[in-house]
């Protein structure tokens, strides 16, 4: 099919209603996958995981599809986890879907075409850290990304520990992981996080006129040609999510992250500093 939507993918979200949160549309074997969860900028929830998933998991085996174009309705690319989905389950509220985060990140990781990412707003957590899992980036001049895994107080995801140095540097990856900052799009330009930042009514034109030139290659030679550009960061890819898996299982629901949740549910800044002297005072001989 060429241009017009092609379908809208639903899923069951965790409140047990159907729930659309992405939308699809094919062009010249181009396929546009839509997070569309404006009102909640586009933040992952377990609806949103398990569609995405199974977005990319249908277009890798699509003969039709020679390339992945991923972006974001409204004002945001995505802002990342679904922060009250994450205070629910600290909370022990069981919130379940079939991929997850997990799923999401093997899915980026091991998609075996080309995958473009068009970020048209705000960029958090996985919403930044899925640069370092696409081929290519395009961000509108007035997006902005953030990887605020300090600020909630775990530690980086998706592998951007070894992806973010690999692209950008020891030194600037640990600024960006570490800081908790926004970066603007032409910062990211100058970083190496993307390839081109344009006016936004210019972005997806763009992301798509970069999209079809790869198309129109084989998809034979596509795939091949990006598994031996992977080749080398596979392994360490792998490497660096079990370390990270293992970082947020001890950081998730710990004080440091208690404390960053509640501060964002009574709209104010953590004090991290009160957190670490109780955590001492408490380690500390009696």
């Amino acid at each position: 099919m060429t241009g017009g939507f092609l379908t809208a993918s639903a899923h069951r979200c965790d409140e047990g209603e159907w729930d659309t949160v992405i939308r699809i549309e094919d062009t010249d074997r181009v396929r546009i996958v839509t997070l569309d969860r404006p009102e909640a900028l586009n933040a992952f929830n377990e609806a949103l995981y398990d569609a995405l998933c199974d977005a990319l998991i249908e277009a890798a085996a699509d003969p039709a599809v020679a390339v992945v174009l991923l972006t974001g309705a409204g004002r945001a690319f995505s802002a990342g986890t679904d922060l009250v989905e994450m205070a629910r389950r600290n909370a022990g509220d069981a919130v379940s879907g079939t991929h997850g985060f997990p799923g999401l990140i093997d899915q980026l990781a091991a998609f075996p075409k080309p995958l473009i990412l068009a970020i048209n707003g705000l960029a958090l957590g996985i919403g930044a850290t899925a640069i370092g899992l696409a081929d290519l980036v395009f961000m509108s001049a007035d997006a902005r990304i953030k990887c605020p895994f300090t600020s909630l107080g775990v530690a980086p995801e998706a592998a951007g520990s070894h992806t973010f140095p690999a692209l950008i540097g020891r030194q600037r990856a640990a600024w960006v992981l570490l800081s908790s900052e926004w970066f603007g799009a032409e910062e990211c330009v100058r970083l190496g996080l993307a390839l081109k930042a344009v006016a936004p009514d210019e972005l997806l034109p763009e992301a798509l006129r970069h999209a079809r030139i790869l198309a129109a290659k084989s998809i034979a030679s596509l795939v091949a040609s990006k598994q031996v550009l992977l080749a080398g960061i596979g392994d360490g890819i792998a490497r660096a999510r079990e370390r990270e898996n293992e970082a947020f299982r001890l950081l998730l629901g710990a004080p440091a992250n208690r404390e960053a949740l509640a501060a964002f549910a009574e709209h104010r800044e953590p004090d991290f500093a009160a957190v670490d002297a109780r955590v001492a005072e408490d380690r500390a001989p009696s």
